[in-house]
């Protein structure tokens, strides 16, 4: 039987687009990153597209994949845990509670890396959204852009809920390491990277700021998958533009 089989049939399936079993990147330590099939955002830069589709990867029930991961856990150290990232993992949100759940009675550090796209005030996610941040620990949390018109083009969707979930994050005191992609033409103005800075100082468990330059090296997905990518042309920033950036966002933090 495969790993991955499901061992009852009315356990909730998670969709696994990809797993990254040494991850050092994505949250504190050394991680083992779960990558959830699944994402309704459009963004221009995105490097994954093969990720949109929510029922793509894998199917795992949460105890499944859990034992996957634990076999793992003595590279972690006392740093390190699980990340989950996607697509975007908020649209499998009973799959990530129960998968969280578990984790956390192993005592595993979590972290969730989202856009936050999905997340609402309306039911029944709200409910689900609040339980599962009793069982997240750290969330990576990437805002595309403070502008919404222009977030609107960057992405094709509103900010309005992410920027509010950013907020509901602050007041439960979970800790945040924000995540901004750097696009020229698109986010880098000086304009837009003060009025960032200016809403991160409103936070207050933001532990890291994380500019990361976009970059031209998933464009190969976009043509396979026959899709024409919107940002042909557009060159990845400047050193200059990246720590000019890193500076504006570095006077978000509280200090």
């Amino acid at each position: 039987m495969q790993e991955h089989a499901m061992k009852e049939c009315n356990q909730t399936t998670g969709y696994v687009h990809s797993l990254e079993s040494f991850g050092s990147v994505d949250g504190p330590g050394v991680r083992f990153v779960v990558f959830l099939s699944g994402c309704a955002m459009r963004c221009q830069f995105c490097h994954n597209p093969d990720t949109w589709a929510v029922r793509g990867g894998t199917p795992y029930t949460a105890e499944a994949l859990l034992e996957k991961v634990w076999r793992y856990h003595s590279y972690w150290g006392e740093k390190g845990g699980i990340t989950v990232s996607g697509g975007e993992p908020l649209l499998q949100i009973d799959f990530l509670l129960e998968f969280f759940r578990l984790a956390k009675e192993k005592g595993i550090h979590t972290a969730l890396d989202t856009s936050g796209n999905p997340f609402t005030t309306e039911e029944p996610f709200y409910f689900k959204w609040k339980e599962l941040m009793q069982y997240t620990d750290l969330v990576l949390l990437d805002i595309k852009h403070i502008d919404e018109a222009q977030h609107r083009i960057l992405t094709g969707c509103t900010n309005e809920n992410i920027l509010e979930m950013a907020r509901q994050l602050s007041d439960l005191g979970k800790p945040m390491w924000i995540r901004h992609v750097l696009v020229p033409e698109r986010n880098d103005k000086d304009e837009y990277l003060t009025r960032l800075a200016e809403f991160l100082k409103t936070l207050k468990t933001v532990e890291r700021v994380e500019v990361l330059p976009y970059h031209t090296l998933g464009i190969y997905k976009w043509e396979n998958l026959g899709i024409t990518y919107p940002l042909d042309g557009i060159e990845p920033p400047s050193e200059e533009r990246v720590k000019n950036a890193e500076r504006i966002l570095g006077e978000g933090m509280q200090t």
